[in-house]
């Protein structure tokens, strides 16, 4: 191999490291940390030096039996806020983020303030028959007859929960979101990362030598 052949095979390999690092790695840094922060979601708690259980929700504490009742916190038949977390890579770096609206009062816990509104009520009051397992009737008795009564089953805490939200007076809610942090600094990951840039410098040895 002579002088000419020798830089050429440098400056070759040179433009490989240099795709690798513009290109492939930031792809490969993305997708693995959508994937350790969507696990998040999984195991219902932040992984950071061990897994940090986040706050149970109402509808789990009140111990409703609906469906929305045997999800988890933050997760939902959607999956909205789980599916939102995405990554965008560009030369020599990536950004991870969730761009929802309601994403950091989650992530980092708030107070948020709610208008009470005639689609919320009576979206209230669905939820309050749903969580007593009957419908609302829209029919009235016969005239001339009337209607059999029927025994009044006790409201759960999950109705009465709904039932409060549709009665309420107030026209401002104000609730306090508890932190159940999902995106940000991890060792776990990092610890991750770091066996990612391990086999990425043995690319680089393989490349030079």
């Amino acid at each position: 191999m002579n002088i000419k052949q020798f830089t050429d095979e440098l400056q070759a390999q040179a433009r490989e490291i240099d795709h690798l690092m513009k290109r492939k790695l930031p792809v490969m840094v993305g997708r693995m940390a959508k994937d350790h922060f969507q696990d998040n979601f999984r195991q219902g708690g932040f992984v950071n030096g061990g897994l940090h259980q986040w706050p149970q929700t109402q509808r789990q504490s009140k111990g409703g039996t609906s469906a929305a009742a045997n999800y988890g916190p933050l997760l939902s038949r959607r999956n909205h806020l789980f599916k939102s977390i995405k990554y965008v890579p560009s030369d020599y770096r990536v950004v991870v983020s969730n761009s929802l609206d309601y994403a950091p009062v989650h992530n980092w816990g708030g107070t948020v303030n709610p208008t009470v509104t005639k689609k919320m009520r009576r979206f209230a009051w669905y939820m309050y028959y749903k969580a007593q397992g009957k419908r609302r009737s829209k029919s009235t008795p016969t005239k001339g007859k009337k209607r059999k009564r029927k025994s009044v089953k006790p409201d759960t805490q999950e109705a009465k929960f709904w039932k409060g939200l549709a009665l309420t007076k107030k026209k401002k809610l104000n609730i306090k979101i508890p932190q159940r942090q999902f995106l940000g600094e991890s060792s776990a990951f990092f610890i991750h990362l770091s066996r990612l840039f391990i086999t990425f410098l043995h690319s680089l040895y393989l490349l030079l030598y």
